[in-house]
């Protein structure tokens, strides 16, 4: 009796874990909320590098209120294409792409996403010491 009871609450135990693979398994990775959280932290991040980076170059400098102008624009344009971005992967999460596909694209896009978001306060304050240089 004890070893037909052992045995059935193993058979219990594999069943309930092959259950819990199959969930696990079924579990997809959420690419839309993932590139999400991506256009929120790189958004977070242009933005700090805008107040902290070259709004620090720019009062030292003691230029004109043009660049202010420049700086509102940079942050106006940056807020669509985040938006942008997310809709796209809402799409593509909705499309049947294979896995490994979607994770390079996932990457590329990443990528290019934070590249943007380091690199445009860097290259705005280049235009501006350029053309203070020029003027």
């Amino acid at each position: 009796m004890v070893t037909a009871a052992s045995q059935r609450s193993t058979r219990k135990s594999v069943a309930i874990s092959r259950k819990d693979s199959k969930i696990q398994s079924s579990h997809s990775v959420r690419w839309d909320k993932k590139m999400s959280n991506h256009c929120a932290g790189a958004l977070l991040f242009y933005t700090m590098m805008q107040i902290f980076f070259v709004l620090s170059f720019i009062e030292t400098k003691g230029m004109s209120i043009a660049p202010y102008f420049g700086l509102v624009l940079l942050v106006a344009i940056i807020i669509p294409f985040c938006r942008r971005y997310e809709k796209r992967w809402e799409e593509l999460a909705k499309s049947s792409i294979p896995e490994t596909n979607m994770a390079l694209r996932f990457r590329r896009d990443a990528i290019t996403l934070w590249l943007l978001a380091i690199g445009l306060p860097i290259i705005f304050v280049g235009i501006i010491q350029l053309f203070a240089y020029i003027f």
